[in-house]
C-alpha cells in the first residue's frame, strides 16, 4: 500500500474531531450533483479539502441517496481507483467508501487506508472477511436496505434505542467474525432509512451511541433535513451548497459530546466553527 502510514486510533493533535472530507466520484450524488466526477476534478477537489485540513479522504463511486440505482462493480472500480491511487500517492490518508469488497481490497491495494461500509458489511458477505485479513480500520454504518427502497424501513417506535441496539448487535458480531474491536468505527447512519423527525432526534441523543463505547463517526452533512430548516412547509428544501453552515452546527453539538469524527463535504467552514466554538469555550 501506498499513501500515509496509518496510526490507529487516528486523532487530532489539537484535539478536535477527526475530519473526514467527502470525495464524491459520482454522477449524481446528493450533495453536488456529480461536480467532481471527471477523475481528475476529483482528485483535484480531494486535494483542496486536504489544503482545507481534512484529516481523511472518504472517496466513494457509488451514490447513496435516497432512490439511487448502483453502478456495476467495474463502473464503480473505474470511478475510484485512479482517484484513491493518485491522493493516496500524494500522501493523503484515503478512506474507500464501497459495500463492495472486490472495490475495497482493490482501493485497499491502491493506497487507501480505511474501508467505510454504509452496510457495515451487509451487502456483501465477503467484506468482513477482507478487512479481518487486512486488519485495516472499518466504519460501520447502522443500515435497513439499499438505497432504492430504504425509507421504506423508516419505521421506529423509539429510534435512539433501536439504532443503539442494532449498531451494538451489529458490532458484536463483527467482533465475533474477527475483526479488531479496536479498528472499528460505528456511524448512526444519519439520512439512512430515518426521517427529518428521526434524524434530529438522534442527535438530540447522539449521547446515547457515543455510550456504546466505540468511537463514533457523524455523517450529517448537506443532509436534507437540514435543508428544511427555515422553509415554510410544502416548499423544497434548501439547495445542498447551502446547508453547509446547519452541518458546522451539527459537527459542534457532535464535537461537545465526544465524537471521534465528522464527514463533510466543506471541511474549511467546519474547522472555523470548531475552532471559535472551542475559543469561546476555553476563554477565561
Amino acid at each position: 500500500m501506498s499513501g500515509t502510514t496509518l496510526r490507529w486510533p487516528l486523532r487530532r493533535a489539537d484535539g478536535l474531531p477527526v475530519v473526514m472530507g467527502v470525495v464524491n466520484v459520482t454522477p449524481d450524488s446528493f450533495s453536488d450533483g456529480g461536480e467532481w466526477f471527471e477523475t481528475s476534478a476529483a482528485i483535484q477537489h480531494g486535494r483542496e479539502l486536504v489544503a482545507q485540513g481534512a484529516d481523511i479522504l472518504d472517496v466513494g463511486g457509488e451514490s447513496t441517496r435516497p432512490g439511487a440505482a448502483r453502478p456495476s462493480t467495474a463502473e464503480e472500480l473505474r470511478r475510484v481507483l485512479p482517484v484513491v491511487e493518485s491522493l493516496a500517492g500524494d500522501g493523503a490518508m484515503v478512506s474507500v467508501d464501497t459495500m463492495r469488497a472486490e472495490v475495497a481490497q482493490a482501493a485497499l491495494e491502491a493506497g487507501a487506508a480505511i474501508v467505510n461500509d454504509v452496510s457495515s458489511g451487509l451487502a456483501d458477505p465477503a467484506m468482513v472477511p477482507l478487512v479481518v485479513r487486512c486488519d485495516v480500520p472499518f466504519v460501520a454504518m447502522h443500515w435497513r436496505g439499499h438505497s432504492a427502497d430504504m425509507q421504506s424501513r423508516a419505521v421506529y417506535d423509539n429510534v435512539v434505542a433501536e439504532v443503539c441496539d442494532e449498531l451494538s448487535k451489529r458490532a458484536a458480531a463483527l467482533v465475533s467474525q474477527g475483526m479488531s474491536r479496536d479498528r472499528l468505527v460505528l456511524d448512526p447512519g444519519f439520512g439512512f432509512a430515518k426521517l427529518a423527525a428521526h434524524n434530529w432526534t438522534l442527535l438530540r441523543h447522539l449521547d446515547r451511541v457515543l455510550g456504546l463505547g466505540y468511537p463514533v463517526l457523524v455523517g450529517t452533512s448537506r443532509k436534507a433535513f437540514l435543508g428544511r430548516l427555515g422553509v415554510p412547509a410544502g416548499h423544497p428544501p434548501r439547495p445542498a451548497h447551502e446547508r453547509d453552515s446547519a452541518t458546522a452546527a451539527t459537527s459542534i453539538h457532535a464535537a461537545r459530546l465526544g465524537a471521534w469524527g465528522v464527514r463533510v463535504h466543506h471541511v474549511r467552514s467546519t474547522l472555523d466553527a470548531l475552532r471559535t466554538a472551542r475559543a469561546i469555550q476555553e476563554a477565561p
